[in-house]
């Protein structure tokens, strides 16, 4: 599994509504055709995802909330091959003064700590679409550049 950490200029909750609504999902996974929630917990926040990317690729994945901790947790869901496993926490921090000075949420900031792990059945292709630092990067900017 592999763990990569980014600081983001912008308020825990506002991290943690993008990161679990599949809506937002298109705009910052690179090669992400659609993401269609397929189960829906009563609090809104969805259970399970189909995934279809360019090139064909496709999949669905389990999720799981510890919304207290800011944590969302992933894994295939069986018989899947081709798919990923992995975690997002998100995290409150001292933001630099660079930050507090770009940030609209009142000098707030987030630590987001993103782990992926891929299947044995993914290609090579397919492993670099979903490098976790290019995931983190794509998240970082999304955030960066949209204010909702």
């Amino acid at each position: 599994m592999r763990i990569v950490e980014a600081d983001i200029g912008r308020a825990v909750d506002a991290c943690w509504h993008v990161f679990t609504d599949a809506a937002t999902m298109t705009s910052w996974v690179p090669g992400l055709r659609s993401a269609l929630p397929i189960a829906v917990r009563a609090d809104g926040l969805a259970a399970a995802i189909e995934f279809a990317y360019a090139g064909g690729l496709s999949y669905a994945l389990l999720y799981s909330y510890d919304v207290a901790a800011r944590v969302v947790r992933w894994e295939p869901r069986e018989p899947e091959r081709g798919a990923v496993r992995g975690f997002a926490r998100f995290e409150p921090i001292r933001p630099t003064l660079e930050a507090m000075h770009d940030a609209l949420d009142q000098g707030t900031g987030t630590r987001l700590t993103y782990a992926l792990e891929h299947d044995t059945g993914r290609r090579a292709a397919e492993r670099a679409l979903d490098d976790p630092q290019l995931l983190v990067d794509a998240f970082v900017r999304r955030m960066n550049e949209h204010r909702d």
